[in-house]
């Protein structure tokens, strides 16, 4: 056991946070500590590092071991640039090193025992060196930056010049590379693309040392740990497996307290009937009776009824209007920052009802384009077509139409004044803000909490075309489930930017990866965009044997690109011709079931037998029709 935390308490003036929190973390154990926003996650982390001190309890870390500490908004500051900043981590062995290279140069100028001696100092310290990781920490040093985004560009950038997502970044760096024995990290992947979060997980689930984390990422968890900590209602309760696994077990554990607390209601109730009827004899026996049972009945340990910090929320989404079937048609889009070049030449269309996530890394234009769609920004070149009564309903968390003088309630009210109280109070209460929280300030109200304000305001305006960039920043894990419960429920169209891949998997039919400047089209979730990327990364590979991925990128020069995405828009035009056929030979086939069910047709054999051949053919036309999209889509 490496840390051990027991019987914690902590409250702030009248507010319970934690009520006798209890658990331990192994050695190299990697661990999840969950719960909503406010549950006292952040909390118990600052207590585990003595930033907090708690009111009752105690925490103990194992003799001799280290633990590192990654809060949500840091205060690092400073001329050093980004290199010098995680080089500092390794002062002690950049000294040593430069100590090896003096003595190096000094053995030229030596001879006899001084030279001797000087060896001997030479072989020792080159063996503590070692030993410290000497030969391998610039790797390590760089690797990690790499990991995280940074590029060879930004290593000179300034620490008093980064933005707040650079810093933490920076921070979380200098963390893994320190290696201590217990890294504790809070919401470590805020700030990070999907790149980076891949290479942190990699890199967590190979640290040899302990970790325990605090996040809203799912997919993130259900990688990375193998033991959840759940903070709720003051109380925390320990499962063990990963994210998925405990939302299972979870749920099972509240339906056996639920069924044994209905249980021992029906007891409780019979009992008391039994007694009241006995009582009502009024013979000596019979009253005798019922106050044995009614002592018995007062032993019974009573069973609470299992709390809940949020009930079943559910929010229904439902268009106004109905839009065409062709929502949105993209053609020839471009768009640069001076010497910034985001995309060119993108092609792409959405049906109605598809729910489609652009994904891609920080930098590539996802934000642009959707600002582009939304005519906040204007393209270099192409052309965007909405479809007939087509409504967006557009989220931008940077780009919130608020008012930051009025309170929840009126924030509602004013914007939709034909809501009953009721109706505004549960709309709200759909994004967490309950009871007194309704009349908050907009202007107290944190940036998460803001975001799903406008969330709900969006809903509210019932478009049938939401574009949505990264709804789920600042969520927590029960506001992230209403609202993918809502979307997937949603008849409208929706089109998003997330590097929340529990969500995409939630939500999203079809994935639009934006990089090279292009658009590569997957038809399913954020799992099969990965199975599908490795597959052509691997055939890539395949047949250009030892010709490294990424140089061969690098050196396709512009036309070569512009020849790639001639194929791909040839590609995509014939899989639609394909599927409009698709389409096209289901319908005609469902028409001839139908006209088979008609009474006329069913005793008529002549016509049955004309529609059973042309069904025939229709079956095996689209059987041919099938394979043909298979193919198309392999090479998609």
């Amino acid at each position: 056991m490496i840390l051990s935390v027991q019987n914690v308490s902590k409250s702030f003036g009248t507010e319970e946070i934690l009520k006798g929190a209890s658990f331990h973390i192994e050695e190299n154990e990697k661990t999840a500590i969950v719960g909503i926003n406010g549950a006292g996650k952040s909390t118990l982390l600052k207590i585990i590092m003595g930033e907090l001190s708690a009111d009752t309890g105690e925490v103990i870390l194992a003799k001799g071991k280290t633990i590192g500490y990654l809060a949500q908004h840091q205060e690092i500051a400073g001329e050093r640039s980004i290199e010098q900043e995680l080089l500092s981590v390794k002062n002690d062995v950049i000294t040593l090193e430069k100590r090896l290279r003096s003595m190096e140069e000094e053995m030229h100028t030596l001879e006899g025992d001084a030279l001797e001696k000087l060896l001997e100092n030479y072989n020792r310290l080159n063996h503590q060196f070692e030993l410290e990781g000497g030969y391998s920490y610039k790797s390590e040093v760089y690797g990690v930056l790499n990991g995280l985004g940074f590029a060879a560009e930004d290593y000179s950038k300034k620490i008093d010049q980064l933005s707040g997502g650079q810093k933490t970044r920076v921070a979380l760096g200098k963390l893994l590379v320190t290696k201590p024995d217990i890294i504790l990290l809070d919401e470590p992947t805020n700030h990070l693309d999907l790149n980076s979060i891949a290479w942190l997980e990699n890199f967590l689930m190979n640290y040899k040392g302990a970790v325990a984390i605090v996040s809203h990422d799912r997919y993130f968890l259900n990688r990375v740990v193998s033991k959840v900590i759940e903070v709720s209602m003051h109380q925390v309760q320990i499962y063990e497996g990963n994210y998925s696994e405990y939302a299972v077990k979870k749920e099972k554990l509240r339906e056996a307290q639920m069924k044994a607390y209905y249980n021992q209601q029906r007891e409780i109730k019979h009992q008391e009937e039994v007694i009241a009827k006995l009582k009502s004899f009024n013979r000596e026996k019979s009253i005798r009776r019922a106050e044995s049972r009614e002592k018995l009945l007062n032993k019974i340990e009573r069973i609470e009824r299992p709390e809940e910090e949020q009930t079943d929320i559910k929010i229904s989404l439902k268009p106004n209007i109905r839009s065409g079937n062709d929502v949105l048609q993209v053609e020839g889009l471009a768009k640069s920052y001076g010497s910034n070049h985001l995309f060119e030449d993108i092609d792409f269309e959405i049906k109605r009802g598809e729910h489609v996530a652009l994904i891609g890394n920080n930098g590539t234009g996802k934000t642009t384009m959707l600002k582009i769609l939304n005519e906040m920004v204007a393209q270099d070149a192409g052309t965007v077509t909405l479809g007939a009564n087509v409504h967006i309903g557009y989220y931008d968390q940077e780009q919130q139409i608020l008012h930051m003088e009025k309170n929840l309630f009126e924030e509602i009210s004013d914007a939709y004044p034909n809501l009953t109280n009721t109706q505004v109070r549960n709309t709200l209460a759909a994004f967490l803000f309950t009871d007194e929280d309704v009349f908050k300030r907009v202007g107290d109200l944190s940036g998460g909490e803001r975001g799903r304000v406008s969330l709900a305001k969006l809903m509210l305006g019932k478009a049938n075309f939401l574009i949505l960039d990264e709804p789920t920043n600042h969520l927590d894990i029960v506001s992230k489930e209403i609202l993918e419960s809502a979307l997937n429920h949603y008849t409208g169209t929706v089109f998003f930017v997330s590097h929340d891949r529990y969500f995409i998997n939630k939500t999203a039919h079809r994935i639009l990866d934006l990089s090279n400047h292009m658009l590569t089209n997957y038809l399913g979730d954020y799992d099969y965009y990965l199975e599908k990327k490795e597959e052509i990364k691997n055939q890539v590979l395949t047949e250009r044997e030892v010709v490294v991925q990424e140089e061969s990128e690098n050196k396709l020069d512009w036309q070569q690109q512009k020849q790639e995405q001639a194929r791909r828009r040839k590609l995509a035009s014939e899989l639609k011709n394909v599927e409009d056929e698709i389409e096209k030979q289901e319908q005609k086939i469902a028409e001839i079931d139908l006209m088979c069910q008609d009474v006329a047709v069913a005793t008529n054999s002549a016509k049955l037998n004309e529609l059973g051949q042309e069904r025939a053919v229709c079956s095996e036309r689209l059987e041919v029709l099938y394979e043909r999209w298979e193919a198309l889509s392999e090479n998609s």
